[in-house]
């Protein structure tokens, strides 16, 4: 599956070379190829590369969300954050932004190549929540006013007056049972049996 991100958070267009995404699989993971412009800034946030970085979003990200269903009655979500310097954010959400765990540690590598830098995460399914259906993607970079969010599926245009990844109505459907089909009408992992 592969996906471009052309677009600011808000429909405008980004100016300038498209972030690329593919998934596919290998095994029990989702591989989550990463192609995208390299900006530098803001420069490496200074946290070890292949390790978990607390509030990478503050920082040059491309993100990842996927949306399933627990059995909970809550949206529950997995956001994954990752950094063309090496670092990853990996966090479980049950209802909007109510993330109850996090850091989880993930197989990522990275590599800067002049302007652009390439990335491969290797995800666990259990990492997922049961039933994925929708998906969004977004990237991060720039500081100050300079601050660029972009999304696969964004906003309207005029709609909103600051972005917000968390909102799940703009989620589009993901044939997530293509990759893996074992997915569809699961139990929990133990991850996600955890209450919040």
């Amino acid at each position: 599956m592969d996906f471009e991100i052309t677009q600011q958070w808000d429909s405008r267009p980004t100016g300038h070379a498209p972030v690329k995404l593919r998934l596919s699989r290998n095994d029990s993971c989702i591989l989550i190829h990463i192609e995208a412009p390299f900006f530098n800034d803001p420069s490496n946030p200074g946290g070890a590369p292949g390790e978990p970085f607390w509030e990478l979003w503050e920082y040059e990200v491309v993100e990842a969300f996927f949306l399933g269903e627990d059995g909970s009655g809550e949206p529950c979500y997995v956001e994954l954050e990752f950094c063309p310097h090496g670092q990853h954010l990996l966090l479980l959400l049950r209802g909007v932004r109510n993330a109850f765990n996090h850091s989880l540690p993930v197989d990522y590598t990275s590599k800067i190549n002049g302007s652009t830098w390439t990335g491969l995460a290797r995800i666990p399914l259990n990492y997922f929540p049961p039933n994925v259906t929708m998906f969004n993607a977004y990237a991060i970079h720039g500081s100050g006013d300079q601050r660029m969010y972009e999304a696969l599926y964004p906003t309207e245009e005029g709609k909103y007056t600051d972005p917000d990844f968390h909102k799940l109505e703009y989620f589009q459907p993901i044939d997530f049972a293509k990759l893996a089909p074992e997915n569809t009408n699961a139990e929990p992992s133990e991850l996600w049996t955890i209450k919040p």
